[in-house]
């Protein structure tokens, strides 16, 4: 018999296909569910896994819900801030993400958001909206150079170093702030900083790449955002969470800075405002969002899953 597996978020047609072939799953191709209705259809299949995304909240009452027969959880993100850790760990459910998989697009995103933020992407797209009939002078609607700036990153993770490789190819000079500082091989020659806010005065534009935990929550805030210099560009393709988004709207509103922005607070109801702003360059969490990377994730999620009932250890564990 294959394994029963409920998969509670729609997937990728082609994770979909491994799925039937591999898998006993009423929905091959996953469905949005509701926290109950996956927990129903865990109960009513007796299944040992479960593959799900930020949609499905595994909070320390839903952990509580879990059948015991429930072996494994395997999120298809990198993130993981929607998982209790602890409510997980105490209930002894194994839990995977999917890290490295998604670095490069993730990246190619960021760095897509930090030339529209700084090239007035969105503004020209509603000119071109609006039919362009009238030519515009020398000195009107300039962007930022970037090639030559100095780009700062707070997480320099794999999507972070990706991040700087980019930027490099675009003669920037990279500044970083980490928990830990890298190796030089990993490094490459960006310079360190151990505080965040000694940081930012250096930065011409500023990507963020780290998780959402309880040390960087409202890391960008009215304090922070000031030390940034007029002009700056701001991009975040990391979590909504790590960012005051009432001070980052002052700040666009006065001209303090543009940015370029994947994530927010509330998603998908994202605060309207954004929407507004010329100067912010918005697009809807589409990080890892290509027919690769997407199916590569599907793939971290269903080999950690197969291994994990099996008998062997996850591949990619949230902990040891």
């Amino acid at each position: 018999m294959k394994p029963r597996l409920i998969v509670s978020r729609q997937m990728p047609s082609s994770v979909g296909d491994r799925i039937r072939q591999e898998f006993d799953c009423p929905f091959p191709d996953g469905q949005d569910m509701e926290p109950d209705t996956v927990l129903r259809l865990l109960e009513e299949t007796q299944a040992e896994a479960l593959m799900f995304t930020s949609h499905t909240k595994l909070t320390a009452d839903f952990v509580a819900r879990l059948p015991a027969r429930l072996k494994i959880a395997a999120t298809c993100s990198v993130g993981y801030d929607h998982v209790d850790v602890a409510a997980c760990r105490a209930r002894g459910l194994i839990v995977t993400n999917t890290p490295k998989v998604l670095d490069e697009c993730t990246a190619d995103l960021a760095f897509l958001l930090l030339l529209g933020a700084a090239r007035r992407a969105k503004e020209y797209g509603v000119v071109m909206h609006n039919g362009w009939r009238q030519g515009m002078g020398m000195g009107e609607n300039l962007g930022i150079r970037v090639w030559g700036k100095t780009l700062g990153i707070l997480g320099m993770g794999g999507i972070g170093r990706a991040m700087a490789a980019r930027a490099r190819g675009f003669g920037m000079k990279v500044v970083y702030c980490n928990r830990n500082r890298l190796s030089p091989e990993l490094e490459q020659g960006a310079t360190y900083f151990a505080n965040f806010a000694d940081m930012l005065p250096h930065c011409d534009m500023l990507s963020l790449h780290a998780p959402a935990t309880a040390e960087t929550k409202r890391i960008i805030n009215t304090q922070t955002l000031a030390l940034l210099p007029k002009g700056a560009v701001f991009v975040n393709a990391a979590r909504g969470a790590l960012v005051d988004e009432d001070a980052l709207i002052a700040a666009l509103s006065s001209g303090h800075l543009a940015a370029g922005l994947d994530v927010f607070d509330n998603e998908p109801a994202y605060d309207l405002r954004f929407r507004d702003l010329p100067n912010a360059f918005v697009t809807p969490h589409m990080g890892s969002a290509t027919h690769e990377t997407r199916k590569a994730m599907g793939d971290c999620c269903l080999d950690n899953i197969q291994a994990v009932l099996a008998g062997h250890a996850p591949l990619t564990p949230l902990w040891s």
